[in-house]
């Protein structure tokens, strides 16, 4: 496991659905609260990111373009092969939580042939698998669990970084856009439920 960041919080509608997602958003962050503590994990970590996923699927399924059912017929092998080869962090409260309350990952988008726009012009990295715990929502672990993959995607020497969010998730837009995404205009069913929408945000790495 590879610690990324060990520091203070910095003090920063589909109906029924509309109001129960609660995603990856907070309020404004109390800074005498314990620091978070955000970590790279990796293939061994395979139990302990597997407990965090299922949880994240299980709380909040219109977050995610995959299911809780598709989730629990992964055997060990396929929880490693998706630790393998590009970042996923787990983030901890110490003092606060005994296990992970939150994650985020990184890959690298490949666009489709003839594709244009928004992948011109160097790599994007897309932001997934998103998600922070409802207790430790607050806290600022959204906020640092995106800036791993920001630092992560600056340092290979990406041009942007990209998500999608589901239509109607308010917090997890917020803190989208306190990070410094912006909208881009995309638009789609989400995978998992197409009566639900995502829509794409960026974050450009490069002036």
């Amino acid at each position: 496991m590879i610690p990324v960041a060990n520091v203070e919080n910095p003090a920063a509608g589909k109906g029924a659905v509309n109001a129960a997602l609660t995603g990856a958003g907070g309020a404004e962050v109390d800074v005498s609260r314990p620091g978070v503590v955000v970590r790279q994990v990796g293939p061994d970590d395979w139990r302990e990111w597997r407990a965090v996923r299922l949880a994240a699927l299980e709380e909040a399924p219109w977050a995610f373009g995959s299911t809780l059912a598709q989730a629990r017929t992964f055997g060990e092998d396929e929880w490693r092969r998706r630790l393998t080869g590009f970042p996923c962090y787990l983030a901890d409260l110490p003092g606060v939580a005994a296990s992970p309350v939150g994650m985020s990952g990184a890959f690298i988008e490949d666009p489709e042939p003839g594709e244009l726009g928004l992948w011109q012009g160097g790599t994007t990295v897309e932001l997934v698998s998103m998600w922070v715990g409802p207790a430790a929502r607050g806290r600022g672990v959204g906020a640092h669990l995106v800036a791993a993959v920001v630092d992560w995607a600056t340092r290979t020497g990406a041009a942007r970084v990209h998500l999608w969010v589901t239509d109607g998730n308010d917090p997890a837009r917020r803190l989208y856009e306190r990070c410094g995404f912006v909208p881009t205009g995309e638009r789609g069913p989400l995978p998992s439920d197409p009566s639900l929408n995502e829509i794409g945000m960026v974050r450009e790495l490069r002036a």
